[in-house]
């Protein structure tokens, strides 16, 4: 499995349309989950956010959000931000457009957001313009920053020293939550918001 922890300049100029990081003058990470909502891992996550009076954004897979209305619910009603992850995980790459711009208006039935992130990060140039462009009027949101929690070869404690050593003000941090990245995530998590709260950083949701 090959993946950079952190995303090359010249990625994000080759795709100026969609938003790498979010930088400003005060010393603020955006915390981002993929996948979710999970039973398990969710409440797991919104219960360290809670901790650290942090806010976080949570890109949903629509079916997930139709197994799961009570926690879609608890995300919005605790303060964090949704966004689309398409309705069933689709890779931009494999998909027809069509196919793939239809999935994503299935998953707006659930997921009411003007935030989209696409499944593993793997999306045309036309596929964004459709996004960005009516109907949908999309923000695409990639990142700067895996935690590599997908990866079962990484440990929980390099997982964050991944997020440690690489992120820094505004940028966009990717955890997931599902049962493949739990355990990893559920303890990684909280040691990198000890971290970055104990350097004087906010964590604040995608607007």
């Amino acid at each position: 499995m090959f993946y950079l922890i952190r995303t090359p300049w010249i990625v994000r100029k080759c795709y100026p349309e969609c938003i790498w990081r979010i930088p400003g003058e005060e010393l603020v990470i955006y915390l981002t989950f993929d996948d979710g909502p999970h039973p398990d891992a969710t409440p797991a996550i919104l219960v360290q956010l809670k901790r650290f009076n942090a806010k976080a954004t949570f890109f949903c897979i629509g079916k997930n959000v139709a197994e799961q209305p009570q926690l879609y619910r608890r995300i919005l009603e605790e303060g964090h931000r949704v966004g689309n992850h398409t309705h069933n995980h689709l890779n931009g790459w494999k998909t027809r457009d069509r196919e793939y711009l239809q999935n994503i208006a299935d998953a707006r039935h659930y997921i009411d957001s003007n935030l989209f992130r696409p499944p593993y990060g793997r999306i045309s140039k036309f596929q964004i313009a459709n996004l960005r462009g009516e109907p949908f009027r999309f923000k695409v949101i990639m990142w700067d920053v895996l935690s590599a929690d997908f990866d079962q070869k990484q440990t929980a404690e390099r997982c964050v020293q991944n997020v440690v050593q690489n992120a820094g003000n505004g940028s966009i941090v990717v955890f997931h939550d599902s049962a493949k990245t739990f355990e990893r995530m559920n303890e990684s998590l909280p040691k990198v918001l000890e971290h970055f709260s104990s350097q004087g950083y906010q964590f604040r949701a995608i607007q």
